[in-house]
């Protein structure tokens, strides 16, 4: 029988794991409104949120990103949070409606009238 302090021990915060926790953000961060929130709350604009969010990039290996509801937009916007222009520019409507509509788009299957 492994130790509470054994190797087999996870640490649990609220009663999840800290993978569980990171996983759930991330996926938040497909969803530009919350990214739009983020920015005006002036946390994209962190050093430490910024290395925080590139630390999250582990969700690209595969046996992570398994994990994720909707990996393209998630991936894709854990991207684009480490350019500098992005974290500003999410502020945009125009980039912030741009972001919703494509979602939508791919959320929604084509109509094939052949």
């Amino acid at each position: 029988m492994a130790s509470a302090d054994g190797p087999d021990h996870v640490p649990r915060y609220g009663g999840f794991s800290r993978f569980e926790l990171e996983l759930e953000f991330v996926q938040c961060l497909a969803n530009p409104a919350y990214l739009n929130y983020l920015a005006q709350q002036k946390i994209l604009d962190k050093p430490d949120f910024v290395a925080y969010l590139g630390y999250l990039e582990y969700f690209k290996d595969p046996k992570y990103s398994k994990f994720l509801h909707h990996p393209g937009p998630t991936l894709r916007a854990l991207q684009l949070l480490q350019q500098e222009r992005f974290r500003t520019d999410i502020l945009n409507p125009s980039l912030f409606n741009y972001m919703i509509m494509e979602g939508l788009k791919n959320a929604i299957p084509a109509n094939n009238k052949d």
